[in-house]
């Protein structure tokens, strides 16, 4: 398919490179990049041929946050709402709810959350708001020595959006996401790095090499059921109240990856060969109620 405000391509391991292209705008995300990056995690990268999407920008930014350029309400909601806690649940899915209400980044966060494949960030330059808070929904993050990262929503007199209060917490602790969000100061690669947002810091010219390495090797010889379990399994367990709910999700993942791909790996290592997986990321098992 082709896209307005990005670009995409699958390599020949199905490691996927997805760019954010408005150069000329810095990538700012608009409500047409919204649309078309749901389009990607929805659809595009949910194809059995796609193992890993890298996710980068297109010239000197990876997206300088939301485009505030266009015109009337550039978030696109609804302003003769009045929602309640309790009317958003209940309409939750309903179009002017859906259209006028949710944060419109949150949608393409909860896409990329879902995606039961390793996804990584390398963020090349600028990332602020947006471009900030849709890289914590990603798996890892790189970062180039150019880039700059900015959760600078205090500045313009809104909170930080696209479920962030979810993921920035998780990543890098109460304590420092509380201290990024007040201060909404811009931060070095160096300053990401020291504050564990991202993995590595690498030079220009090598970022997207790395990160492209770096996701092959999740991937190559690897079995998508059990990468696509694997990441269910971290992301609600690490969330869950007791360690019984690990348990029970591990048991059920266990016993479907055992008598599924786990019979490959397993005859594959006793005849030191390389094993050769059938399991399909689209036909996950259920392992959570």
């Amino acid at each position: 398919m082709t896209y307005e405000t990005l670009d995409w391509s699958v390599d020949a391991d199905g490691v996927a490179t997805l760019t954010l292209s408005r150069p000329d705008a810095l990538n700012a995300f608009d409500l047409v990049m919204a649309r078309e990056l749901l389009q990607v995690f929805t659809t595009d990268a949910r194809d059995d041929a796609v193992r890993a999407v890298v996710v980068t920008g297109s010239g000197r930014a990876f997206c300088a946050g939301m485009d505030l350029s266009a015109q009337g309400n550039v978030f696109g909601l609804d302003e003769s709402l009045d929602p309640t806690p309790e009317s958003l649940r209940e309409h939750f899915e309903d179009p002017a709810y859906a259209d006028g209400v949710r944060d419109t980044g949150g949608k393409v966060t909860l896409a990329i959350h879902a995606l039961p494949k390793p996804v990584i960030a390398a963020i090349n330059g600028a990332a602020v708001g947006i471009g900030a808070t849709m890289t914590l929904a990603m798996d890892l993050r790189l970062a180039s020595t150019k880039a700059r990262i900015g959760f600078v929503f205090g500045r313009l007199g809104i909170v930080p959006e696209a479920a962030s209060s979810w993921f920035l917490p998780r990543i890098v602790g109460v304590q420092q996401a509380l201290e990024w969000v007040y201060s909404a100061d811009i931060l070095t690669a160096e300053d990401a790095l020291a504050g564990r947002l991202v993995r590595s810091v690498h030079e220009p010219e090598e970022l997207l090499p790395a990160a492209l390495e770096l996701a092959r090797s999740f991937v190559v010889d690897r079995s998508p059921v059990a990468l696509g379990l694997a990441k269910q399994m971290i992301y609600a367990n690490g969330a869950a109240d007791h360690p019984l709910e690990a348990h029970l999700s591990d048991s059920l993942a266990m016993w479907h990856t055992s008598v599924g791909d786990g019979k490959e790996g397993v005859a594959a290592f006793k005849e030191k060969r390389t094993p050769h997986f059938t399991g399909k990321a689209s036909e996950l098992p259920r392992i959570f109620p």
